[in-house]
């Protein structure tokens, strides 16, 4: 599933939210101000979980893109 990353455009704040539906995008709002003014970005996402058996240790940190 993707996790998408908003960028509200009047205050400039920046969260992430996870759409399942793209109906819902239309009631989406800034948790700042409350505009509905926002810029959609993909963000990072992550695996469920590792494999049965193996341990889960990570190396570096994700490069995020702009």
């Amino acid at each position: 599933m993707p996790l998408y990353e908003y960028r509200c455009k009047k205050c400039n704040a920046v969260f992430e939210k996870l759409v399942l539906n793209p109906a819902w995008e239309s009631g989406l709002e800034c948790p700042s101000c409350k505009s509905k003014e926002l810029e959609k970005k993909i963000s990072n996402f992550s695996n469920g979980g590792a494999e049965s058996g193996k341990s889960s240790s990570c190396c570096t940190p994700a490069k995020k893109f702009t």
